[in-house]
Order: structure tokens, then sequence, then C-alpha cells
């Protein structure tokens, strides 16, 4: 155990969507935890998830994710789970109020950054709204990160 005054984060990220960052402008995150069913759990728990291509839809009062595949877990047997379903994400009222002012109003879009498990051991989820960026946005990321990239190598270098 880490002593009373030390801050101590330990994130187990089971599935990254790295292409969020470079597609879209993160304004804000949120962190929802998942309505998962036990063999979903253990299939997480081997580290299997892909969420390059989910993002998450306001239907009524409630945000669900569509499009996460979540792959059966081998030992489940008939009472497996359907890989493709959508799952409900657990947010507060004010939370879910925020994220439908900016889906309607600013014409955002709501995409998962990463699925882990917190220090409690539970599933959560990384959600942003973000905006999506234009080609020459993209392009100028893309210098950026090369013009940092050049920059660490002469520094190593010189």
């Amino acid at each position: 155990m880490a002593p009373k005054g030390s801050q101590r984060i330990v994130k187990n990220i089971v599935a990254e969507n790295r292409k969020a960052r470079f597609n879209y402008e993160i304004i804000d995150t949120y962190e929802a935890g998942l309505v998962l069913t036990g063999t979903e759990v253990k299939s997480l728990r081997e580290g299997k998830a892909n969420i390059a291509e989910s993002y998450a839809s306001d239907e009524g009062d409630e945000i669900w994710l569509i499009n996460s595949h979540l792959p059966e877990y081998l030992q489940a047997n008939r009472f497996n789970h359907e890989p493709r379903r959508r799952r409900k994400l657990l947010l507060s009222k004010r939370e879910i109020g925020r994220l439908r002012a900016g889906i309607n109003r600013e014409g955002m879009t709501l995409v998962p950054l990463k699925i882990y498990f917190n220090e409690r051991g539970r599933a959560k989820l990384e959600l942003a709204l973000a905006k999506g960026k234009k080609l020459h946005d993209k392009r100028e990321t893309e210098k950026e990160r090369d013009w940092n990239r050049q920059k660490s190598r002469l520094l190593k270098s010189g």
C-alpha cells in the first residue's frame, strides 16, 4: 500500500483509440462507467478490446457506446455475450446534460479515448467531447509531430 500522502493512480489500460487525438480536437474529457456482463469483464481483463471505430450516442436520457468490440470469452460456452452489442455508459445527470449541450449546440461528437480498470478494479471509459479536425489541421498536427521528433534527435546527437 502507498504512503498516505502520495498520489498513486494506477490505470490498467485495456484499449486505446490512438487515432482519436489525430482526427479530433479534444475539448473536454469525462470518465464513465460501463454496464457490462460477467463475460465482458473477463474478456477485458485478458486485454482484448477494440474501440478504434466506436462512438458514443445520446439517446433519451442515456449515453450509449456503439460499435465497440469485446471478443467472446472462450471459457464461457453458452453464456457468452455478443461482441459488438451496445453498452450503456454510467454518467451523472449533470454530465449527460453538458454532453448533450455540446452535441446539439456546438456540433461536437462523443469519442471514446480508452477503456481501463481504475484503482478499485472497475472498468471505466474515458470519453471525449470533440470537434472533428479539417484536413489542414491534420497536416499541421503532422508537421508539428515531425518537428518535435527532429528536435529530439538533434538534442540527443548534439
